[in-house]
């Protein structure tokens, strides 16, 4: 069974608290405060396990934990770290926030290992609260709290290149010749019911990856039949190869098969329907040709070669034609170029963790004429947002707005075109 979407839940651990402890030694009457600090919570990690190609485990085991930090201790003694959790996916899984299905990381390419969540930081012991006028403080600072959240994994194959056609189309057989992948290949509809990836070796070439993608139909993009399943495979390709049944040997007409399945990939997604096409007219050697009746080849070059689209005329049985085919694809890639297709952060986990208690303030400098918003809360959101990207800067202003600093800043007076001063950052504030 194949299994490429999981829903999972993830948890880091929790900071453990401070303590409040004295020294209690002889001769020593009035003790400091000797209480230790909280050890730090289990982070969630994620890495890629090259020897996975499914998230089948996911379907047994829904719910990760990080270890939990432990307690601070007498005499200054530092509570236990909690332990991280590793949890081990294939290359090319799309992790996603749940609930909005908003991208918080892709591993593929060289992101092979994420800190999803950081576990909580141990909370100070009360000897750090000792002041010239404070000598016993009673009070120790918590943990901070674990994070947790609700994930959608989904495996997206990573292949250079990517079958598409309809059921029975011959994609199998033409992934058998053309590389070392074994399909399982019969003579019904929807035979490849997960994707195939195979390896071209082309002489005098890097070759490519090819990958078999699950059977398309009519009604695909809105979920019908395979559907998404088929469609999620193919976001990573950069050429797609269209494998069309040129015999018609099931009664089926090509040229609309071929407009058909386009037609699903744009309703999809519209880049996908732009990326660079070439059609295999296969099962040429099943050809019925009757007298005065046009080669369904010759029909098929008149309908798209003035689209741009090159027609190859193949039998994947016999490998006739196929060779000129692959060497055109090698080319087409050699244009597209090297940068794999990987999806960008959209749901920022720091943002949602809160820090509630982290003091901020947002004063008017006179003297500057300036707004000025600082604190560990505004210097740790910079920190991790990214504000020359578009859905960075988003979040940025989202920020201010959740967390009541817009609304400070009107109630000390701010205009439109005023400066707003942050970490050295300044910015225009316009409503």
């Amino acid at each position: 069974m194949f299994a490429d979407r999981a829903k999972i839940y993830v948890r880091s651990g929790k900071g453990g608290d401070g303590h409040v402890s004295f020294r209690r030694e002889k001769y020593v009457p009035n003790g400091g405060p000797d209480g230790g600090d909280g050890g730090r919570g289990g982070d969630v990690i994620f890495e890629v396990d090259e020897g996975l190609n499914t998230l089948i485990d996911f379907r047994h085991i829904r719910k990760y934990k990080a270890g939990d930090g432990e307690e601070g201790g007498k005499k200054n003694c530092r509570g236990k770290d909690g332990k991280d959790i590793i949890i081990k996916i294939p290359q090319g899984t799309v992790i996603k926030e749940a609930e909005s299905g908003q991208v918080i990381t892709d591993m593929s390419g060289d992101n092979r290992r994420v800190v999803l969540l950081k576990g909580g930081k141990g909370g100070n012991g009360n000897q750090h609260y000792a002041t010239s006028t404070m000598q016993a403080p009673k009070y120790a600072q918590p943990g901070q709290p674990a994070q947790e959240l609700e994930l959608m994994l989904e495996l997206k194959v990573i292949a250079d290149v990517g079958l598409v056609g309809f059921p029975n189309v011959g994609k199998s057989t033409f992934l058998s010749r053309v590389t070392n992948a074994k399909p399982k290949i019969a003579n019904y509809h929807f035979t490849t019911l997960n994707p195939n990836l195979g390896v071209v070796d082309l002489e005098g070439t890097g070759g490519f990856v090819i990958a078999d993608i699950p059977g398309l139909i009519e009604g695909a993009s809105e979920g019908i039949g395979l559907g998404h399943e088929f469609l999620r495979h193919i976001e990573r390709t950069k050429v797609i190869i269209h494998i069309v049944d040129a015999a018609g040997t099931e009664g089926r007409d090509p040229i609309g098969d071929i407009y058909a399945i386009n037609k699903e990939l744009e309703a999809y997604n519209p880049e996908i329907a732009k990326r660079p096409q070439v059609i295999a007219a296969n099962k040429i050697d099943a050809i019925y040709r009757g007298d005065g009746e046009e080669d369904p080849v010759d029909l098929i070059r008149k309908e798209f070669e003035p689209k741009g689209i090159e027609v190859f005329a193949i039998s994947a049985v016999s490998g006739e034609g196929v060779k000129p085919l692959l060497y055109k694809v090698n080319e087409m890639l050699s244009e597209v170029g090297e940068e794999p297709t990987v999806f960008e952060q959209e749901y920022f986990p720091e943002l949602k963790k809160g820090y509630s208690d982290e003091p901020y303030t947002v004063e008017y400098d006179e003297e500057e004429d300036e707004y000025v918003v600082e604190g560990p809360r505004i210097e740790k959101m910079l920190g991790y947002t990214n504000l020359e990207s578009e859905k960075g800067f988003t979040f940025f202003q989202n920020f201010l707005k959740e967390t009541g600093i817009l609304e400070e800043l009107e109630q000390l007076g701010i205009q439109e075109g005023d400066t707003v001063r942050m970490y050295g950052l300044s910015f225009d504030y316009y409503k």
